[in-house]
Parts: structure tokens; C-alpha cells; sequence
């Protein structure tokens, strides 16, 4: 099984501006081909965390959608990242994971941040999602989802976490730490990937995205509330290795997990 170049980006994002965005990212891009696997962004990259997908939101096979593939064709690498679309009748925080051969699959957010009023707005995901990319089993998340560990509990199918945010500076404590947390009880790699700035509310941003390894050291991180572009490499013969010399989940707790 071959290992898997990992590729952080942490910035600040323009307002509900998506060309802005696209455009910025284009420019972050520069350099990567050739040097990466897999490319991940921010949640709600396009817009910033906005609770007007009324008016925002994309349909799923719209202009975004459309320019991941590309980029991603272009790069040789898959980008993922999340944004709102439009599903029949109401609106999705959804996960788009594009691949370099024109796949595209995604997970829609299943924990809607209700302190925000999220839950007002969007509909929740129904589905868990596991992505298979170049040998490896990729779970993805979005923001609150870090809370709730039971809905991402490894049973022996992924191998990476994926966590896309934008989780603020005053709870940084809790994202970091939670992180880290579902790397050392799932056994994976986790990614997190959170902005940085002020939004339009005031709202303010740290970063601190982070590569964490299956044994819960940090490869990535990005807290210094700075512009982040930043590559691992995912050694998979270093995390089967871990998983037979300390297979714990073979003694975990079998649940049926209800939706």
C-alpha cells in the first residue's frame, strides 16, 4: 500500500464571495502539482460559515462543484473542502471530495451547529461516508461532527479522519484537543482543517490546523493564526504496523448506530 501526501490549507476567506475564493485558492495552489495527494480546505470555503444558503447556495453540480473537478484533474490531486448546496427543496452543508479521474463523492454534515441556528437553515446528512482514494479509506467530516464520537467510530474501515471547520479562536482548546482525541481512540490519522481572520459577524478565527498521527503526535501545526500551506507524507506500512502490534479496536463495543 503506498503512502499518502497530505496537503493543509489554512487562510482567511472572502465574504460570501465565491469567485474571490476560487480565485484565491487557484493562487494557493500554485506549487502542488506533482507534490501532493490530496489537497484539503476550509468548511463553507466558498462563502465563510454564512447562515444564507437562501441566496448563496450553489446547485450540486454548479460552478464550484465544477471547478474542484478541474483543479483537482489539473493538480493530480483530490481536493476536498466544504460548501452550501441546494437538494430538492432546502439546503446542504456538504463535503465534496473530487478526485484527479473525475469522481466526485460527498458527505453532508450530520451534527448542525444549533447554537448558531445552523439547524434552521440546513438539512442534516443521513449517510456515513467513507471515500476510497489510492489505496486508502478516507472518513469525512465537518466542524461540530468533531464533538460527537460515536457517529465517527472507527470500525476497522478508514484509515484517515477528515475534519473541514470554522471553529473560533475562544473554543480552539476544545477543536485541538478533540482532534487529537479521535486520532488516539480510532486508531487513524486525523486532518483538521480550520480558517483564519474575522468573518462578517465578528467572529474570529485561529487556525490551529492540525495533522495528527495515529498515535496522537502532531505533524501539522498551524496555530499561529498565519496563512498555512502545508504537506506531510501518511506512512501506511507505520500505521498498518501500529494496528497489529495494538489492535484495540478488535475489543470495541459493537453498536447499531440509528440515524
Amino acid at each position: 500500500m503506498q503512502d499518502l501526501r497530505v496537503t493543509l490549507i489554512q487562510c482567511e476567506l472572502y465574504w460570501h464571495d465565491a469567485p474571490a475564493n476560487r480565485a484565491q485558492f487557484e493562487q494557493l495552489f500554485a506549487g502542488l502539482k506533482g507534490n501532493t495527494d490530496l489537497i484539503i480546505l476550509p468548511e463553507m470555503f466558498t462563502t465563510g460559515f454564512t447562515m444564507e444558503p437562501e441566496t448563496l447556495a450553489e446547485p450540486a453540480d454548479g460552478e464550484t462543484t465544477q471547478w474542484m473537478l478541474e483543479q483537482a484533474a489539473q493538480l493530480d490531486a483530490a481536493v476536498v473542502g466544504s460548501m452550501m448546496v441546494k437538494v430538492g427543496e432546502g439546503y446542504r452543508n456538504r463535503m465534496l471530495f473530487a478526485t484527479p479521474d473525475g469522481e466526485l463523492h460527498h458527505y453532508d454534515k450530520r451534527h448542525l451547529f444549533r447554537m448558531g441556528g445552523e439547524h434552521n437553515h440546513y438539512e442534516a446528512g443521513d449517510e456515513r461516508v467513507i471515500v476510497n482514494f489510492r489505496g486508502w479509506r478516507i472518513m469525512p467530516q465537518i466542524c461540530y461532527d468533531l464533538r460527537f464520537p460515536v457517529f465517527c467510530r472507527n470500525r476497522n474501515d478508514y484509515d484517515l479522519l477528515i475534519y473541514v471547520a470554522n471553529w473560533p479562536k475562544p473554543r480552539r482548546n476544545p477543536w485541538r484537543t478533540l482532534l487529537q482525541a479521535r486520532a488516539h481512540e480510532n486508531q487513524c490519522y486525523v486532518a483538521g482543517v480550520n480558517r483564519i481572520g474575522t468573518d462578517a459577524k465578528g467572529l474570529e478565527y485561529s487556525g490551529d490546523s492540525l495533522l495528527v498521527d495515529f498515535k496522537g503526535e502532531l505533524a501539522i501545526d498551524g496555530g499561529t493564526e498565519e496563512l498555512l500551506i502545508e504537506t506531510r507524507t501518511l506512512d501506511r506500512v507505520a500505521l498498518d504496523t501500529f494496528r497489529d502490534n495494538f489492535p484495540a479496536w478488535m475489543d470495541a463495543d459493537q453498536f447499531d448506530l440509528k440515524l
